[in-house]
């Protein structure tokens, strides 16, 4: 049988499962995600009246009438890719010809903004042409004489129409089935499913940024770090998720939310959010237009929330933070970039900021400069994600983890077995810091611990060097104490002193 996986046919057995066909298309989702599967389709494509006109200015939906005509625009279908705009004004463009006889007449008649007319060229009754008409006016096309030879309305891309020049090309023609007519269509994680002929799988969702929303791009990128979209809202329009839900994003750039539209929300309730949209809606202030899906787009529209599905995002992130110098250079070198190294270059050294901070602008530049430390100042440690949520959400923010891989954290005070840490950025009264995972029998050498709202200093960071059955790790007693992670490396923290700064770099299984 044949079925596709992300557009690619492929040939597979009798009997064979979602697990065959990812192994004969080459392709790994991790495990956890959801893939979409749908069947169907292109029996209903047949039939629809419904089709996509991609050209050299943008994409056009028409909606083919219920006229004698419609059978010769069936016929012809496959030969109006390619198909130039012979003439244009501002009245109307022709796209043609094409050898399809039909009966022409030299009668004139009235014709209504959005209509697409069937003619002849010349009035020759084998060279057939379609007329996409830009604004109410009086012509003689040769049409038949049914419906004054209007057999489609243009009810998508109307903006698109009036760039339309002589010259343009049809690049493709691709009917549409709309999502609700699909009853043969699910998201699944059961990769024994077994397949039947014309199934298809999808497995990922493709993103390609715009470039002049540099900061929401990066964005998008951090979210993404690790190939997933994790979902929490679905609606009848969009996706959503909250992943930097509440961390800080300035507007850069405005455009309608059109199917395929990535989103971020930079002001009021659910700043932060991403959206990724099922359906077009208008443009709003609050909502920063970063990116367009390319592909896959029925896994948006399969997606259930608490759910996961696999997102490509282009171009790829550039962030050489975390990384030895060697390989950070190394993989600048890879993707053509020039580097500029500020700071420790000894055998040791370990990037821990870069300039621009955003892919899309080290993209358009092509070039970067490393900041460095010495290897023994970049800390690496292990959070708790499953233990202590609102206190993580609180430190990732306040050292920047949340977006990037490495984050500052200055030293406050050093005692006998504690280190206490002061974060950059003061978050306490708008991060809730409730008590959760509080020790109870003792604190191990080298769990961090954030001082909770049950004490004063609500928000102070400390690690232990040894274990401690009395206190926790920011000097407070258990009761306010909330243990979020622990320290890996921790002999690097032996001989820190008051007011250095060091990095850490989150290790994420």
């Amino acid at each position: 049988m044949r079925v596709s996986v992300d557009g690619e046919s492929i040939t597979l057995g009798d009997d064979a499962t979602l697990e065959d066909a990812l192994d004969a298309a080459g392709v790994s989702p991790p495990e956890g995600v959801i893939i979409g599967v749908v069947r169907g389709r292109s029996e209903k494509a047949k039939k629809t009246n419904s089709y996509w006109l991609s050209t050299t200015k943008g994409k056009i939906r028409i909606e083919i009438l219920e006229t004698g005509m419609q059978n010769t625009w069936h016929r012809c279908v496959d030969e109006i890719v390619d198909l130039k705009a012979r003439w244009a004004d501002s009245r109307a463009v022709a796209f043609g010809p094409l050898s399809v006889s039909l009966t022409p007449t030299r009668q004139e008649h009235e014709y209504d903004r959005w209509e697409v007319v069937l003619g002849a060229s010349g009035f020759e009754a084998d060279r057939v042409q379609f007329v996409f008409v830009k604004r109410r006016h009086t012509a003689a096309y040769g049409v038949p004489d049914e419906k004054r030879g209007v057999f489609a309305a243009i009810v998508g891309g109307k903006d698109i129409l009036v760039e339309l020049e002589k010259g343009d090309m049809i690049l493709s023609v691709d009917p549409i089935v709309e999502w609700e007519d699909l009853t043969e269509k699910t998201a699944t994680k059961d990769r024994t499913l077994l397949l039947s002929e014309g199934m298809e799988i999808y497995t990922t969702l493709r993103i390609d940024l715009v470039e002049v929303a540099p900061y929401g791009s990066e964005f998008v990128l951090a979210a993404t770090r690790d190939d997933v979209f994790p979902v929490d809202a679905v609606t009848s329009s969009y996706i959503s998720s909250d992943l930097l839900l509440t961390e800080p994003i300035k507007f850069e750039h405005r455009e309608p939310r059109s199917e395929g539209a990535v989103t971020v929300r930079t002001a009021g309730r659910g700043a932060g959010r991403i959206f990724i949209y099922k359906s077009d809606r208008t443009s709003l202030p609050s909502h920063s237009l970063v990116g367009r899906v390319t592909s896959g787009m029925d896994l948006a529209k399969l997606v259930g929330p608490g759910q996961r599905i696999v997102v490509k995002v282009n171009p790829s992130r550039v962030m050489l933070m975390g990384l030895p110098l060697k390989e950070a250079l190394d993989i600048a070198s890879e993707r053509g970039l020039e580097t500029v190294v500020e700071g420790h270059e000894g055998e040791d050294a370990v990037v821990i900021g870069q300039d621009p901070a955003t892919t899309m602008k080290v993209v358009k530049e092509g070039k970067v400069k490393l900041t460095t430390v010495p290897s023994d100042r970049l800390v690496a440690i292990e959070l708790y994600d499953g233990l202590a949520p609102k206190s993580l959400d609180y430190f990732r923010h306040v050292v920047g983890l949340k977006e990037k891989p490495v984050g500052p954290l200055p030293v406050f005070f050093v005692y006998e077995n504690t280190v206490l840490f002061k974060p950059v950025i003061s978050a306490t009264s708008y991060k809730e810091l409730m008590p959760e995972n509080k020790p109870t029998d003792k604190v191990s050498a080298g769990e961090i611990g954030v001082t909770n709202q049950a004490a004063n200093r609500a928000g102070l960071v400390g690690v232990k060097l040894a274990d401690d059955e009395k206190y926790g790790p920011s000097g407070e007693k258990f009761t306010a104490t909330n243990i979020i992670g622990r320290v890996i490396d921790l002999d690097k923290l032996r001989d820190v002193e008051e007011d250095e700064t060091i990095y850490l770099l989150e290790v994420r299984s």
